[in-house]
């Protein structure tokens, strides 16, 4: 796999907020506890306090998730190398995605396994795991019921409510698996003998990066709930969390930057079988939305004693939890997850939790060698690839025309004639400058109309080319968004089944640029 790099600010698909995060602006580093640098982490590993207690519910709790999975020998010895004290993770975190779902799932893990190997070669002193986080929680079932391929749309429909994790693979999932026959053997077999979507994904995801000792967490368990008691009880009573994530918020508005994330008065739903909904504050008592639930002050302080797994973090909360349960490092994640964890550094302080490094999980654009002939057609470099393409049509129309298509010379003769004869005639009858004023701006229309005229025809005359263009276009950026927030990695997974290993081969985590890598 031929790798080449494009500098992030010139591919036109990131925010100044995460650009300026990237670039260490000063304004920025009261947010954030580290810089996303590899030096870093020497003082990272250094204020990572965490307990031989957590490290043992950890392990237990891994362990239990794993049950009836056979472990390959590399997750295993990484789970029980949890216990050890000089041993961290670096996480990433993403829904469930059907299949994966878009090949920036696939990046996020590549990117966290190559930086534990990186931090392994650079202290090896220490020991640092991949951690792939299940949001198994997440209820936005909308946001994750299908994947595209070769733009098409494959898609399960399912009236199931509540965290998507706990979701049954019924009736309704058999019949939109026969809708895709062409998929991996390994994804029909996670998927047939798994009876929840969680099961079935970390099956997948375990089969596709065993070897690498890959650790998938799911955070929906009942004694890792536990250790998040005090965060659950202040949330709820005090607000504490809500009123420090506001007022980063604001101070980054202030800055300029728009906040990711609108935090809450309560930053909790209540999670149960099929019911994953906000939980709400009127005076002493709680009601959970869109439910007939509703709790005094007694009954919720005993709640969260009794089920701390019935309260599930929104997304203000969530990274936090993700932080108090794990040795944890590093955070990777893609640019809108970057920049929304700089609002709750202060929500970290307020529970003496150390604040990660965050770091964002490389960006790559996979080309195969159709479209690769198309841009060497063309002689694009691998910048151009990230151009507008209508203003890419326009300047090439212009520069490959015959006849000069926007008729400048004629329009600048045209207003000059009118001009210069309006002035005169406005010695004789003032009114008359406004008439030859009128009648330019009419004869401009008519140029203008004849340039599109000519610019039609010119286009028709340069049709192979235009279209070879719309046709990377619509390789490179599908519907108009980048392709690895689009197409599902089966789409060149199935023609390159070692796409796993390039992508490894190819990866560095600490490399801030976009790749295109030809297949």
């Amino acid at each position: 796999m031929k790798k080449h790099s494009v500098a992030l600010d010139k591919t036109g698909q990131f925010s100044n907020f995460f650009l300026d995060y990237l670039e260490g602006k000063e304004e920025l580093r009261p947010f954030y506890a580290h810089l996303p640098a590899l030096d870093s982490f020497e003082d990272a590993i250094h204020l990572k306090e965490f307990s031989p207690e957590r490290r043992n519910l950890l392990v237990e709790a891994l362990t239990d998730q794993y049950a009836g999975i056979e472990l390959h020998e590399k997750v295993s010895s990484a789970i029980h190398s949890l216990k050890d004290p000089k041993t961290f993770t670096v996480t990433t975190g993403h829904q469930l995605n059907l299949f994966t779902g878009p090949l920036y799932f696939i990046y996020k893990i590549v990117s966290t396994i190559n930086l534990a190997k990186k931090l392994t070669a650079t202290y090896p002193s220490y020991s640092f795991v991949p951690v792939y986080w299940m949001a198994s929680e997440d209820h936005d079932f909308d946001e994750i019921n299908y994947f595209k391929m070769d733009g098409k749309k494959f898609q399960w429909n399912s009236s199931q409510t509540g965290a998507v994790g706990n979701f049954e693979l019924d009736k309704s999932f058999k019949e939109f698996l026969k809708s895709v026959p062409f998929a991996a053997d390994f994804f029909k077999e996670a998927y047939t003998s798994s009876k929840t979507l969680a099961e079935a994904v970390r099956k997948y995801v375990n089969h596709l990066f065993q070897d690498e000792g890959l650790v998938i967490l799911d955070g929906d368990h009942p004694g890792l709930k536990k250790s998040f008691e005090e965060v659950i009880h202040s949330d709820l009573f005090e607000h504490k969390p809500s009123k420090e994530a506001s007022k980063s918020t604001k101070a980054l508005e202030d800055l300029g930057y728009k906040g990711q994330i609108y935090p809450r008065e309560i930053n909790f739903f209540y999670l149960n079988k099929g019911i994953r909904e906000r939980i709400e504050r009127n005076g002493d008592d709680f009601a959970v939305l869109n439910t007939d639930l509703r709790f005094s002050k007694s009954e919720m302080e005993a709640l969260v004693k009794d089920h701390p797994e019935r309260f599930s973090p929104n997304v203000v909360l969530r990274p936090l939890y993700q932080e108090i349960i794990l040795p944890n490092l590093a955070y990777l994640g893609g640019p809108a997850e970057v920049v929304y964890w700089l609002q709750l550094k202060g929500v970290f302080d307020l529970f003496e939790t150390p604040f990660p490094i965050l770091l964002p999980r490389n960006f790559a654009l996979l080309i195969d060698p159709l479209c690769r002939k198309k841009i060497d057609q063309l002689d694009w470099s691998n910048e151009d690839l990230f151009r507008d393409h209508i203003s890419w049509k326009k300047e090439f129309v212009i520069k490959e025309s015959s006849i000069d298509v926007e008729l400048s010379k004629q329009k600048e003769l045209v207003s000059a004639i009118f001009e210069k004869k309006g002035e005169e005639a406005a010695h004789l009858e003032k009114s008359l400058q406004d008439a030859f004023e009128a009648g330019k701006v009419r004869s401009l229309k008519i140029l203008d109309q004849m340039s599109r005229k000519l610019r039609k025809a010119e286009e028709r005359r340069l049709e192979i080319q235009i279209n070879r263009a719309e046709a990377i276009q619509d390789f490179i950026k599908p519907n108009g968004s980048p392709q690895e927030r689009v197409v599902n990695m089966m789409q060149f997974y199935l023609s390159n089944p070692d796409l796993i290993d390039k992508l490894l081969a190819c990866f560095d985590p600490l490399d801030f640029r976009m790749m295109v890598l030809d297949l």
